[in-house]
């Protein structure tokens, strides 16, 4: 091996945008100097939205400010508020939870698939009651909900549903892509996701021109784009920055090229961990039906001792989401006396995310994997 490939794996890599980098500098200089000096929701936005629109077939998407606020904007605009309840997964990410209380209504969580992690349909048609108004499922690390059951889950009840694809993004089910699948679904541009750059930043995608449009108000303080400093609606700041529009124009003609080396190497990894199940190291499923790739996630019965295992070989792992949402502090006030999630705790415990970024070497992927089939057996 050379002393690159011996060298300390990063879980993202540090260089993320390196090869960009002459490009970062002109659009920066071109943004600053450009006549309108427009660096919030100007032309470079309505270009990026229109592009990444037509690469999903049309759909409709409104630039925000984060994933987080794309979730929280698409609730207002579809009425949740106070006396609502929205059925959420038991693990993941806390604005699944924190953008329904900002809105107003209350988090209801539901248990998720121990293998997948990703929240259980059956277990969310349990917690639909009377003051449910809409689903809200959410992909998780390199699997799609199942959107099918969710969709029809909420037409059979005559619930709103909200695709939380904020890690999703690329992913595609049954021939739809992730995101397209309820009312709308939300994408997250932070750094390390799929589609990441260097800020924050996320959207709102859907084919309901009606919400868009709600959502593209409440994004601008209830400003409908036409007459400025006119409120129609009580909204936030949750603008698009231009440079990052830009930006992210460059880099989306490159996405599917990405997307295809991060399949290819959780392809690999999936089948060298196969015989794996049997010593406690479980990996995800196998398939290209409903993946994702945002991070690869093992399950493992000893969850601390493989990171550590890992770390002696010079490799970064992470451990998402230790404690099930209903179980953080800042949710436990809206759970129900002897309410459980098993399976969302129990995966809280086990899983330990390893890089399956695209800029790993060939010779990177064979040491993260030849190192997880290293891990003795207890």
């Amino acid at each position: 091996m050379t002393a690159v490939e011996l060298a300390e794996i990063p879980f993202f890599p540090l260089d993320l945008f390196e090869g960009d980098r002459a490009v970062l500098l002109r659009l920066l200089r071109e943004t600053g100097t450009a006549p309108g000096q427009r660096f919030l929701l100007g032309e470079q936005t309505a270009h990026f939205e229109a592009e990444l629109g037509r690469s999903l077939g049309g759909a409709e998407v409104v630039a925000c400010s984060s994933g987080t606020s794309a979730l929280t904007l698409v609730l207002a605009a579809m009425a949740v508020g106070p006396g609502d309840e929205v059925v959420v997964p038991a693990f993941g990410c806390a604005p699944l939870a924190s953008s329904v209380l900002s809105v107003g209504a209350r988090p209801v969580f539901a248990d998720v698939d121990p293998w997948t992690m990703v929240v259980d349909p059956a277990a969310a048609a349990e917690r639909i009651g009377p003051r449910t108004k809409a689903l809200m499922p959410a992909h998780m690390f390199s699997v799609m909900a199942d959107l099918p059951a969710f969709r029809a889950l909420a037409e059979q009840h005559g619930l709103r549903l909200l695709e939380d694809s904020a890690v999703g993004q690329g992913g595609v089910l049954a021939g739809r892509p992730a995101g397209l699948w309820g009312d709308a679904g939300v994408f997250s541009f932070v750094q390390v996701k799929t589609f990441g750059m260097p800020g924050e930043g996320g959207a709102v995608v859907t084919r309901d021109g009606e919400l868009a449009r709600t959502v593209r108000m409440l994004r601008n303080h209830g400003q409908d784009g036409r007459t400025r400093f006119r409120h129609h609606r009580i909204g936030w700041n949750s603008r698009f920055d231009e440079l990052q529009a830009a930006f992210q124009r460059h880099r989306l003609p490159g996405l599917p090229a990405r997307l295809a080396r991060r399949a290819e190497i959780a392809g690999y990894y999936t089948e060298r961990f196969a015989p794996l199940a049997e010593r406690g190291v479980l990996a995800p499923p196998p398939g290209t039906e409903g993946r994702c790739h945002y991070v690869y996630t093992l399950l493992a019965e000893r969850r601390d001792a493989l990171q550590a295992h890992l770390a002696t070989r010079g490799i970064a792992s992470h451990a998402y989401y230790p404690q099930a949402l209903p179980r953080q502090p800042a949710f436990a006030p809206y759970t129900l006396p002897g309410d459980g999630w098993p399976a969302a705790e129990r995966v809280a415990e086990r899983a330990l995310s390893i890089p399956v970024h695209p800029h790993l070497t060939d010779g990177q992927i064979e040491r993260i994997a030849d190192a997880v089939c290293d891990f003795p057996v207890s």
